[in-house]
């Protein structure tokens, strides 16, 4: 399954994304030469060392190392190698929609690069755009600053990753589907060998205009949203209708193929660097198309609402001046990115209310320090936070709170007297726990009759 022999890869940009796109594609065998303007990830990969936390990478890297290098120099990605990957920041901008500036940059400087190359050169965008940025602001950029022609002297495709954090390697491996925008044609049979050489050939691979594949990438994270949303509404009934598990009304409904069980659990809003802002900049691609995109505005808003009424059920749940420990800080489970991240809305609702505050994540604790107040107490070990708290809000599915066992919380209690409140918002614990004396236990979307 490796990529043919002649072909080279370079990656702009060493983030999470891209240095991991990097030991991937040294996995498959391919040579792989680094970029970034940061000397400090350059340096890492050069050493063998992963230059950001993503799990599983750091022995990729390392076992993968030999066909690894990395650079500062921009002619050094585009001359020693035949497929540029760029994998740059895109921003939202106040509008809602991507900022280019990262990518326009990035394209400059390699443009500038391939005047002085006389072989053809395919360049990859991985970062999430909207319709119509390729073609009409980032190909020229190239073409400006090359004096090259696209299609002629070099290719370009869009190859949105579908990755989420924390498990970005499986993802990268086992996609659920290659998406493939083409300039042309030529373009398009230059990436498919690569994309096959990671994935293998089973994996679908859609190849289709700029614009198709643009569009795909920001359609496929909204209809998400849409999913989550929906089970969060299900949660929400089923808070209200006696004797009613959202996790039974979910499990019925995504056998249907229709519908599906990926994404359909009630929870928390979902937060992160992509689901939130794609969903936004849908809707204002709408705006500016004169389409109504009424139902992600309404989404959205949802979304954002949801904390807070979920913060007050919390609070009907838990006695008045409790200590309260929030379990989950990131904004999904394995990841220790803390934006739009419900635990971390949670913290400051309950400390607007009064309660003296702590907060555990097995990973993101670090992180969530530098957005939290000073108010709020990050503890390092969740066995800090139990024995502060008076009440427990499990904010995330993470698998390290399935630790909190009937058993373990029973042992934990017998030398307490007051009483412990948990609230779980993604039913993580067993409901046992709500028979340990001294223990009261609600889970959100779960209305015992």
């Amino acid at each position: 399954m490796n990529a043919p022999a002649p072909l080279r890869i370079s990656v702009v940009g060493l983030g999470k994304l891209g240095a991991s796109m990097a030991a991937v594609f040294a996995s498959r065998g391919m040579h792989v030469l680094g970029y970034d303007l940061d000397p400090r990830p350059v340096e890492a990969l050069r050493a063998g060392r992963a230059p950001v936390q993503e799990p599983g990478l750091a022995d990729m890297i390392a076992t993968h190392s030999p066909r690894i290098d990395a650079t500062t120099d921009p002619a050094r990605a585009v001359h020693e190698t035949d497929i540029t990957f760029i994998v740059v920041p895109t921003p939202s901008e106040e509008s809602g929609r991507f900022s280019l500036v990262h990518a326009t940059s990035a394209l400059e400087t390699l443009g500038a690069a391939l005047r002085s190359k006389s072989s053809y050169h395919l360049f990859v965008l991985t970062s999430t755009v909207l319709p119509g940025a390729c073609r009409e602001s980032l190909i020229p950029t190239l073409e400006r600053a090359s004096g090259r022609v696209c299609g002629r002297d070099f290719g370009f495709c869009y190859h949105p990753e579908f990755v989420a954090l924390g498990t970005v390697l499986r993802d990268f491996l086992r996609p659920a589907l290659h998406l493939a925008g083409q300039f042309d044609v030529r373009s398009g049979d230059v990436l498919e060998p690569v994309l096959r050489a990671v994935a293998g050939p089973d994996v679908p691979l859609r190849r289709m205009r700029l614009e198709e594949a643009e569009l795909a990438k920001v359609a496929l994270n909204s209809f998400v949203t849409l999913k989550i949303s929906f089970a969060n509404l299900l949660g929400e009934f089923c808070q209200r209708i006696p004797g009613t598990d959202v996790d039974a009304v979910s499990a019925a409904i995504g056998f249907d193929p229709r519908v599906g069980t990926r994404f359909l659990s009630a929870g928390a809003s979902f937060g992160g660097p992509c689901f939130p802002r794609d969903n936004v900049a849908l809707a204002e691609l709408g705006r500016s198309l004169g389409v109504d995109c009424g139902i992600f505005v309404a989404n959205t808003d949802y979304n954002r609402a949801l904390t807070a009424r979920q913060a007050a059920w919390a609070l009907e749940c838990i006695p008045s001046g409790a200590r309260i420990a929030v379990l989950g800080l990131a904004y999904k489970p394995l990841s220790n990115l803390v934006e739009e991240a419900p635990g971390i809305h949670l913290c400051h609702e309950f400390l607007r209310a009064g309660h003296a505050v702590f907060g555990h994540d097995p990973i993101a604790s670090a992180d969530a320090r530098r957005v939290l107040p000073s108010g709020v107490q990050v503890c390092e070990h969740l066995d800090d936070a139990l024995a502060q708290a008076d009440a427990l809000v499990v904010a995330t599915p993470d698998p390290a709170f399935r630790a909190l066992t009937p058993e373990r919380l029973a042992a934990l209690r017998s030398n307490q007297a007051r009483p412990l409140s948990i609230v779980d918002l993604w039913r993580v614990l067993d409901p046992a726990v709500s028979d340990v004396p001294g223990v009261a236990y609600a889970a959100f979307g779960r209305n015992p009759a």
